[in-house]
């Protein structure tokens, strides 16, 4: 069982603000933390439910221009695809959204490659600006909307932003448009199971303005992890702990995250009190 990449719960409870970091320019998509994992059903998911996980609205300029950045990091892509960017898609783990600037000035999804989308749908969001895309989150539209519009305009190209998302699910499915199922495993998920069954879902976000187009080319990449493995240390579990309980209660309703209070006390219970008989589960608390 690997270390997780990330653990941004080490940075306190998910937040309202958009939380945006510079980065270098080599750290952009490599290492591919998740490519030996997701890489192989991705593509089989780009080719058997394309109109679930690709649309595009007038974007074809803008598609060439981001697939040819990420090619000149990832390398050529495999076989032939019906569009630049679902090409740049097939060749790394993370989703490619892009956002256009419309003549009023707002900021639109116009295309997407998107196959692991975080409990929302590619065909609901298509064409929406920054608060359609953010409206459902607590004080996001339109306070949210106006603070990420003003960060997109000033966005210089050659400059890359990450930000980090997380929140914990029942079973390690990416493709997950809705939350409906795996809150219905968690549901029936018995209390001594629970670090059998969640995990942590991480989401890391790049942001960078393309030169020629202006657009803005953001990358997803989804990152589970057993839960297990993200409370590896005593810390861990504290810091966990903290950031779980200390969330705000709108955020904590709009995570969905009343379906999982149960299964996380009783993760946190295992964590801390391990079970010392034969069978235990003390040599998995690290």
């Amino acid at each position: 069982m690997r270390t997780p990449p990330y653990l941004p719960f080490l940075d306190g409870p998910p937040g309202i603000a958009p939380g945006l970091k510079p980065i270098a320019t080599k750290a952009w998509l490599v290492p591919d933390t998740e490519a030996a994992a997701w890489l192989a059903p991705k593509r089989e998911l780009m080719r058997t439910h394309r109109n679930e996980v690709f649309a595009a609205q007038d974007a074809g300029v803008e598609m060439a221009e981001a697939a040819l950045a990420v090619l000149a990091v990832t390398g050529p892509a495999d076989g032939e695809w019906p569009t630049p960017l679902e090409a740049a898609a097939s060749t790394v783990s993370d989703d490619l959204c892009l956002m256009l600037r419309d003549e009023a000035g707002l900021w639109r999804l116009r295309a997407a490659s998107l196959c692991a989308p975080t409990f929302w749908r590619l065909a609901e969001k298509i064409g929406q600006p920054l608060g359609g895309v953010h409206g459902p989150v607590p004080g996001g539209d339109p306070g949210l909307a106006a603070r990420i519009s003003r960060i997109f305009d000033g966005l210089q190209p050659g400059r890359l932003l990450e930000r980090f998302n997380w929140t914990v699910q029942a079973g390690e499915e990416r493709f997950t448009p809705s939350s409906a199922s795996l809150k219905d495993l968690a549901t029936r998920t018995p209390d001594a199971a629970a670090l059998d069954v969640l995990h942590l879902r991480v989401e890391r976000q790049t942001i960078r303005k393309l030169p020629q187009t202006g657009a803005l080319l953001f990358t997803i990449r989804i990152v589970i992890d057993p839960l297990r493995a993200a409370l590896s240390t005593p810390h861990y579990v504290e810091a966990f702990a903290t950031a779980w309980q200390g969330v705000d209660p709108a955020m904590h309703r709009y995570k969905g995250w009343p379906a999982y209070d149960r299964l996380v006390g009783a993760a946190l219970d295992a964590r801390r009190n391990p079970v010392t008989s034969e069978g235990s589960t003390k040599d998995e608390a690290g």
